[in-house]
């Protein structure tokens, strides 16, 4: 395991390990990411650059993240799953991997891990996950979406898409901001913060360019 760097005025850049986190000796940290108190990163975990692993979070084998991404305390991140740059993961959200989860096999006996297929969650660019969410396994969280705290996601979110509830569903439209979306006209909408614009297709969001002259923000 890498050597753990002191919280005070780490060398830019620096990976820093608390001496209490759990970091397998095959797992890959980016540039200047953190690993914070009894966090544990499996075998063959693959992290981006400036990235934050909060206290108690867990990184599955092979699981793979991107540049900046945020797992905020208690966070359970199980293999194979894959999170996009950019990606937040509330305190004490799980993303799950077994489809018919079972302690024990037809026979009785212990399950081992050759004995199921796993299945990673799919989490895209930008988006973020609220404390206390379950994704159940195989699940693809879209681009800029927006789970709600609380919430399952049973099926797959579209980007953009702001969900919550049990089981989740779509409530509206976020932007890169993370603030709702407001209509701005016949299946159009506009970002209140930013001024970003986006079409509405087919129960699916694409952003649009903002027209030369329009000041940000109106």
């Amino acid at each position: 395991m890498p050597s753990a760097i002191p919280s005070a005025g780490p060398p830019e850049g620096a990976v820093l390990i608390q001496d209490s986190a759990d970091v397998d000796e095959r797992a890959v940290l980016g540039a200047g990411t953190s690993v914070w108190h009894i966090a544990q990163i499996r075998e063959d975990a693959r992290l981006g650059r400036g990235c934050i692993v909060g206290r108690g979070a867990y990184v599955g084998p092979g699981v793979v993240i991107g540049d900046n991404v945020k797992l905020q305390n208690y966070a359970l991140v199980y293999e194979p799953a894959r999170l996009g740059d950019g990606v937040f993961i509330g305190p004490a959200a799980v993303l799950t991997n077994d489809m018919y989860p079972r302690s024990v096999g037809e026979t009785g006996d212990l399950k081992r891990p050759g004995d199921w297929d796993a299945r990673g969650v799919v989490v895209l660019e930008g988006a973020s996950i609220g404390a206390r969410v379950v994704v159940v396994a195989g699940i693809q969280i879209g681009r800029w979406a927006l789970v709600a705290a609380g919430a399952v996601v049973t099926r797959d979110v579209p980007d953009f898409a702001l969900v919550a509830g049990v089981p989740a569903r779509r409530i509206g439209w976020v932007g890169q901001a993370g603030v709702t979306l407001v209509p701005d006209g016949d299946s159009h909408w506009r970002c209140p913060q930013t001024g970003q614009l986006f079409s509405e297709s087919g129960g699916l969001l694409a952003m649009t360019e903002v027209p030369a002259g329009r000041p940000i923000g109106q």
